[in-house]
Parts: C-alpha cells; structure tokens; sequence
C-alpha cells in the first residue's frame, strides 16, 4: 500500500442521526427538484452503469478537505465513514485528511485508482484535479461534495441546508431584541448567501425590519479570526450569531456576551449551553450507505443529490434557554416545508434595491444551491 497519510477506518463512531427529527415518508423542498437533477445526468441515463464488484473484492476511498479532529464538516464526513464500515464490514476503506487544491490532489486520487479504489468520495469540490483523473479512469465511480462536474463515472452531492436555516431564522427573529443579526462566514461562497439570507428570511416573518450584517474570515477553521469577527458584530449591536465555522469561536463570545449563537455541523451546545439555539446538523451516512451499495451492485449512476431536510440535514434538539413558545413557532414553520411548501418565493430584491425574483416566482434547490446574491437587508457580502 502506498497512500501517504493514509488511515485504516477502525472502530465506530457516535450515531448523528439521533438528533434529527424525521419525517415519515415525506422530505422538504419544492417538487420537481429531483428531476432538474436527475436532467442533468440524462445524457448519461443510457449508458451501461458500471460492472458490479463483491464486497469482499472492493475498495472504497475517501479525500476529506480538512482533518478528522476538525469538530465539523470532516468530522462528520468521517462519522458517515464509519457507518459505511459497519454496515459492510467485508469492505476495504481507506482515507486521507486535509487533500489540498494543488497538484497533490491529482496524484492522491491517482494513487487511489491505483490502489483499485471502485469509488472514490471526496468531502469537498476538487474540480479538474478530480475530473482529470475520472477521465483516464472509466470504471471508478468518484463522488464530490459540492461538487459540479456530472460525468458517466462523476457525481456530486450537498446539502440543502437552506431550509433548516430559515426555521432557524424563525427563531432568531423571535430571540433577538436589537434585530440585529450576524453572520460569520469563511469565503463569499454560495452557501454563506444561501445560510444568511435564509436565516434573514426566516427572521422576517416575525419581525419585518430584522438586518444581517455578514464578516467573512477567510478561513474555514479559525477560531481566533470567529472570535474577533463575533466580537465585532456584537460591538455594532447583533445580539444573535450564526455562520458556517469548523469550530465554536463565535458561540464562546456569545455565551461570553449574553448573546444567542445558532451553529454549523453538529451539537456543540457543550461550548456555550447558555447560548446555544440550535445547530444545522449534518448525516451523511445513509447518503454514503446507498451509493456504495449501489456501485456493489452495479446499479450506481451519476444522479447529483441535494440531501433534504430530514434526510441528511435537519436542526437538533432546541437548546436550553429557548422558550417553548419559540420553539414552537419554528417548528410549524419546519412542518409546512416539510409537507411541501417552500419559504423561497418572490417577489425578492438584492442589497441594492434590483429585483431577482418576482411575485409567485418560487426558487428551486438548485437554484438555491447556487445562490450568488444578497438578499435586501444583509451587509457584508459582495
């Protein structure tokens, strides 16, 4: 074996799927969004899927962006890893931590062809580094976290965390005095667009004139950056914190500054209990489960999956400190969209007064998944 920094997945990991709320036989988001998807690998639909391999014969391997010890997005990613494990216990698994967007990322997906991996997954989007290599290897299934490219033997996946965001928002609306709200973010990416303006809209519907100012830190896991950021938002007035962060820097200041923090990846109330709303939680494993089971079967083909509200994502328990009455507000709100409706509706107008939606129009996830522009009322992002 010849992976550098590789691990052996051993040993098995705490259940995530504890905190979520399921709903029987029904997930969030607007209908028809399976099928803009499923559309976008047509061109493929006709193609022979790739051949079947027995369990026992078969390699699965893994490229994670950060470390496992990262106490969020890896972390959870390596959760849904070692359900895979126990569910195939006959399987052969393999990772590495922190893959860079160079050249490096090349070569290790490389090695892992070599090796004989049927499926590679990465737990993030590595664009032409992985493409590049999917093309001189037709029959390796890779899977990319969100990702863009869709190939006979490359599919993506994410979240769709935009609707938990805005129950959310519901919440915050409600907690917050000032309504004033802030986002710490790592890069001006979709999702920081998708997380505040949800998490602003949601807001909204109980206090119309609620504002977002964002700061974005450059950095997907810097916890001092997350503290002088909080810090700066709770000097302007934001008296409740949301963002996309790896670790708790901005829930520290909020229990430090009795503010109300909502978070990123998993239940970290332990970090600022007095603090803690809730957290978008994220279950990657019985995505995982089923695309690998496929690929053994040799029915696997490349259909991008946005993980809805319910299935891979969802909010956990409400904290400590959350009136019930809140709680219950937010949550007829996740009821409805879980029985089909859909927050994201027109009209809609950006932070400098353009219409982008008009009356009735109603976003779909992928257009929500792609999410490019501030939504009238939030600050701080280009």
């Amino acid at each position: 074996m010849i992976l550098p920094r590789r691990r052996l997945l051993a040993g098995a990991g705490a259940a995530l799927s504890a905190g979520f709320m399921p709903h029987p036989g029904r997930a969030a988001g607007p209908a028809g969004t399976d099928a803009i998807l499923e559309a976008l690998a047509a061109p493929y639909a006709s193609m022979p899927p790739l051949p079947p391999v027995a369990e026992e014969d078969a390699l699965v391997a893994m490229g994670y962006v950060g470390p496992i010890s990262d106490g969020g997005w890896t972390e959870m990613h390596h959760v849904a890893l070692q359900a895979v494990r126990r569910t195939f216990p006959r399987l052969r698994t393999v990772y590495v931590e922190s893959v860079p967007y160079s050249a490096d990322a090349t070569r290790l997906l490389r090695e892992f062809v070599a090796e004989g991996a049927q499926m590679v997954m990465t737990g993030a989007d590595y664009g032409d580094f992985l493409t590049d290599v999917a093309a001189r290897a037709p029959d390796t299934a890779f899977v990319q976290c969100d990702g863009r490219a869709v190939q006979r033997n490359v599919s993506w996946y994410y979240i769709a965390h935009w609707y938990v965001s805005y129950v959310i928002g519901v919440a915050a609306g409600l907690l917050s005095k000032t309504g004033k709200l802030g986002f710490i973010g790592a890069f001006p990416l979709p999702s920081a667009y998708a997380g505040s303006n949800a998490l602003l809209m949601g807001a909204r519907t109980v206090n119309p004139d609620a504002t977002m100012q964002v700061i974005t830190i450059n950095a997907w896991f810097d916890p001092q950056a997350a503290i002088q950021a909080a810090n700066a938002l709770a000097d302007k007035g934001c008296d409740f914190l949301f963002g996309i962060m790896d670790e708790a820097g901005y829930l520290h200041v909020a229990q430090e500054r009795g503010l109300w923090a909502a978070m990123w990846n998993k239940d970290i109330r332990q970090f600022g209990p007095d603090a803690y709303v809730a957290s978008v939680v994220l279950d990657f494993a019985q995505f995982y489960i089923a695309q690998i089971r496929a690929r053994l079967a040799g029915t696997w083909r490349p259909v991008p999956q946005l993980l809805k509200m319910g299935e891979g994502v969802d909010r956990d328990p409400w904290g400590r400190r959350v009136p019930q009455e809140v709680r219950d507000q937010a949550d007829a709100v996740r009821t409805r969209i879980m029985n089909g409706w859909s927050p994201f509706v027109g009209p809609m107008r950006d932070q400098h007064g353009n219409q982008r939606l008009a009356p009735g129009e109603v976003m779909n996830d992928l257009e929500l998944y792609h999410w490019n522009w501030a939504l009238e009322g939030v600050n701080g992002l280009p």
